[in-house]
């Protein structure tokens, strides 16, 4: 479903499942407006799926869970909550925090950049009013950190209620905090030639932009994908995928190259998985090339080569065999994600560029057409922060980090092409 939803009433909102999205009747509450007036029920939301630990001190134990904040004992600690006005407007927000183990707290809920403290009474979870403010369209911050407490913790924190006369949008479906905390995946999708053999990219990824938890998709199709990480602060892995096949039968490793380690892999999906570390670079350019080839006896043989600059020459990643599949290169795409929930507000790009595919006779042939399309996340609305399209010579993704102004999906993107075939030869690619 295109994000052009936000664009539709309310009520045709609801009808249509999407991310929680409401309009109030009368005039928006102001500061000094009459508490007396004609409003819907505010909408609530759960720092389960739209919260994260942005700040920990040293030592802190806070954590966002099913309920919300729990563990909030640590003054340096900040939580921060977001969530996305379709249009500027008034708005009033309260919090919904119960206090154990103390008889008081005061807590610094800052809106937009505006401060406000609250003081938690011991008790069972209520609503306590934070404030009216004026806020503009697009995502909008709320921080939370502990002022003051003669207990053992600020408080825990189920959700925000957010009263407003404008249409909000954050993510509301229990069932799936779990993906909408991790944030929207986004895709490039290439057609390709019939017998298209070898599949040759370009990515880089931004100075800034290289934020733990991200996957830089470049080379995916029918079966697997290739692409760099960032795994942790110390970590960076250029990895290599191929499923197993759709009746169940195992990938096997064929061979790999030196120092590259291969396991098997689970979660979404079951499957053969290779990677090398390897400290790549943010703003340099890594070009990768996929090789898929049936082996004659039923099976597909899948390899992958990686090209760092900083190295200059190529480096064999692996070959897998998937049974019971016969192919050449088909669907083939790109994508950007964050794999890590606790990551999901931070900010990711990636630039994607000349992308060739080599037809089993030897020509190349120049993709220049991407369609950019999202995961559900993006499609229900969940999470509205992603983008992609055009950029310079080439295409991006993005995606985390709360912005505002998103790409619509489902839409494609002719990039200028470039017009001299890439200059590698396959048959001196390196199979050790």
């Amino acid at each position: 479903m295109k994000t052009t939803m936000l664009l539709l009433s309310a009520s045709a909102l609801a009808l249509l499942g999407c991310g929680d999205v409401q309009s109030q009747t009368g005039a928006a509450m102001s500061a000094t407006a009459s508490k007396k007036a004609v409003v819907a029920a505010p909408l609530n939301v759960a720092l389960a799926g739209n919260a994260f630990v942005t700040t920990a001190g040293a030592g802190a134990t806070e954590t966002i869970t099913s309920n919300g904040l729990a563990n909030w004992t640590d003054p340096s600690t900040v939580t921060s909550i977001w969530f996305r006005m379709a249009q500027a407007g008034s708005a009033t927000i309260g919090l919904d925090a119960s206090l154990a183990g103390g008889k008081s707290s005061t807590v610094r809920v800052t809106v937009n950049g505006s401060p406000f403290e609250v003081k938690l009474s011991k008790g069972p979870k209520k609503t306590y009013t934070v404030g009216t403010l004026e806020l503009p369209a697009g995502y909008i911050k709320v921080d939370l950190q502990g002022v003051s407490k003669d207990g053992g913790y600020f408080g825990d924190v189920a959700g925000l209620t957010v009263n407003t006369a404008a249409a909000v949008n954050y993510a509301n479906d229990a069932a799936n905090y779990y993906w909408s905390r991790r944030g929207p995946s986004v895709h490039l999708g290439f057609s390709v030639p019939a017998n298209t053999e070898y599949f040759y990219s370009e990515l880089s990824v931004p100075v800034g932009q290289d934020a733990i938890g991200s996957y830089y998709m470049a080379n995916g199709f029918n079966g697997g994908y290739f692409g760099i990480q960032v795994n942790s602060p110390s970590e960076r892995r250029v990895l290599f995928s191929i499923w197993d096949a759709d009746n169940g039968a195992k990938t096997t490793l064929v061979s790999k190259g030196a120092g590259v380690v291969d396991n098997g892999f689970g979660g979404e999906g079951t499957g053969g998985q290779s990677y090398l570390l390897y400290n790549w670079v943010a703003g340099n350019t890594y070009r990768f090339v996929t090789r898929t080839r049936p082996d004659g006896a039923g099976g597909t043989d899948f390899s992958a080569w990686f090209f760092a600059p900083e190295l200059g020459s190529w480096r064999y990643i692996a070959t897998w065999k998937r049974p019971a599949t016969t192919t050449y290169h088909a669907g083939v795409y790109s994508f950007l994600e964050n794999f890590i929930d606790t990551k999901g507000y931070l900010g990711r790009l990636a630039e994607y560029g000349n992308q060739w595919a080599r037809s089993t006779n030897g020509a190349w042939t120049e993709i220049t057409t991407a369609r950019f399309t999202g995961d559900a996340t993006a499609a229900n609305a969940q999470r509205m922060d992603y983008a992609g399209g055009l950029r310079g010579s080439g295409f991006y993704l993005r995606n985390g980090g709360f912005f505002s102004d998103y790409v619509q999906i489902n839409q494609n993107f002719t990039r200028p092409a470039l017009g001299a075939a890439p200059g590698v030869d396959v048959n001196a690619l390196p199979v050790q």
